[in-house]
């Protein structure tokens, strides 16, 4: 007998519910403006993409109606499931889970405010306005960041919390990454650009990551994680002597 996997979404389904959407936001007369984001806008989605979409809206103090009547018609139609809203300046961002897991991110912006925030961004009708690009965090940031988590780590392993260690430990591994990608021109945006990065440094990370709950093996998961990202941090100058000073101390006994 031949076993079948699990039924999950096609494009073409997926390219039907995209025109279903369109349709209904074409049928709203306060819905002025709207546009494809993410992957798809720029046609470098895959089989796997998601399906974001943007719309621009008039009278302001009806945005939030918007949403909330393409919401009613997504789940009258394709029974689609509200997971989470995310609010970001004037936009409110609303993801979905329809049938066959097929992810669907609406967002809503008054239309004074409807544009782009970065490349991805294809306007489908209406008008948009220029916006400042969203910059990337900079890389001493990122540096700073991972350091801080380092130390949590180190201090959860003293204090007997093996599974806050580990949450510090995985961070310290993605900021480093996350800075690899900065100085590479790739996107480190939820890990979009890893892997991409080169060999050397996904085998570095591989060795930051946890096998087991124990003192001896978080240990030497932190002093991997330290050990790549004071490699990185040297490759972009964002480091210094002090810092690496403080840093070392996480990989030795301590006397307390």
């Amino acid at each position: 007998m031949h076993s079948h996997g699990a039924r999950v979404f096609t494009v073409h389904e997926r390219d039907l519910i995209n025109a279903r959407i369109l349709e209904i936001a074409n049928s709203d007369e306060r819905i002025v403006a709207g546009a494809i984001v993410g992957s798809l806008a720029n046609d470098e989605g895959d089989r796997w993409s998601d399906l974001d979409l943007t719309f621009g809206v008039v009278p302001e103090d009806q945005t939030l109606n918007v949403l909330d009547r393409l919401t009613t018609q997504l789940a009258s139609e394709f029974k689609a499931v509200h997971l989470f809203d995310l609010p970001n300046g004037q936009t409110m961002f609303r993801v979905f889970l329809l049938q066959g897991c097929l992810q669907v991110d609406l967002s809503v912006t008054p239309a004074a405010h409807f544009g782009p925030y970065g490349p991805k961004f294809k306007l489908l009708f209406g008008i948009c306005k220029d916006n400042p690009p969203i910059q990337a965090p900079a890389a001493g940031q990122l540096f700073g960041y991972a350091v801080h988590h380092a130390v949590r780590a180190r201090f959860c392993i003293e204090r007997g919390r093996f599974w806050q260690a580990e949450y510090w430990i995985s961070g310290v591994r993605d900021y480093t990454l996350s800075l690899a990608c900065l100085q590479r021109n790739l996107s480190s945006h939820y890990g979009r650009g890893f892997d991409q990065l080169p060999p050397e440094i996904r085998t570095r990370a591989t060795d930051a990551l946890v096998t087991s709950l124990d003192r001896a093996e978080l240990m030497r998961a932190l002093t991997a994680a330290v050990d790549g990202l004071m490699s990185e941090a040297r490759h972009t100058a964002v480091s210094s002597a002090e810092v690496e000073a403080h840093v070392r101390l996480l990989k030795v006994p301590w006397a307390v």
